[in-house]
This record gives C-alpha cells, structure tokens and sequence, in this order.
C-alpha cells in the first residue's frame, strides 16, 4: 500500500510539473492575435483583470488534468509493482 501510494503522488507531482511546462506554451500559441504590420499599431483594447483571470484559470486547469493524468497513470504502474512482491531468492541459504 505505501509503495502505491507513493507512485501516485509521484505521479500527481510530476504531472503538475509537465503541465506547467506545457500549458503555457499551449495558450500562447491557442489565443495569439492573427498577424499586425510592424509599421501600425494595436487597435484593439483589452480588460487585463479579465485577461490575468482567464490565464490563470486556464493553468490551473492545465495543472490539475496534468496531475490527475500523472496520478492515475502512476497509480497503475505502483499496482503493478506492488503486485509483484518482494522477489523470492532462489539460492539456498548457506548454514
């Protein structure tokens, strides 16, 4: 049991970790404007709370399928390892 326990929250840790390092990257490239001239300015104006509160949200969400993902896919792995139990030794033991 503590050997599944500690593949799943491995396995949720490293999760967050890659989805930090994945979803940012991921909204960056989902919400880029569409192509500006260099030579013309932005004509559009943006509510930054609004922009900071939807980013934010969306990594949290990123992190949070990132651990669960990790959890259950370390969770399994920890079963299988569990399962297999201490290894036997097949050489007799000397007296």
């Amino acid at each position: 049991m503590k050997t599944i326990l500690i593949f799943f929250l491995l396995g949720v840790i490293l999760g967050t970790a890659a989805a930090s390092v994945i979803v940012p990257p991921a909204l960056s490239w989902y919400n880029e404007a569409g192509f500006v001239n260099k030579n013309s300015h932005v004509t559009s104006i943006v509510n930054i709370p609004d922009v900071v509160r939807y980013a934010t949200n969306r990594l949290i969400r990123g992190q949070l399928i990132g651990a669960g993902i990790g959890g259950v896919v370390f969770l399994i792995l920890g079963i299988v390892v569990a399962s297999r139990g201490p290894r036997k030794s097949t050489t007799p033991a000397k007296a």
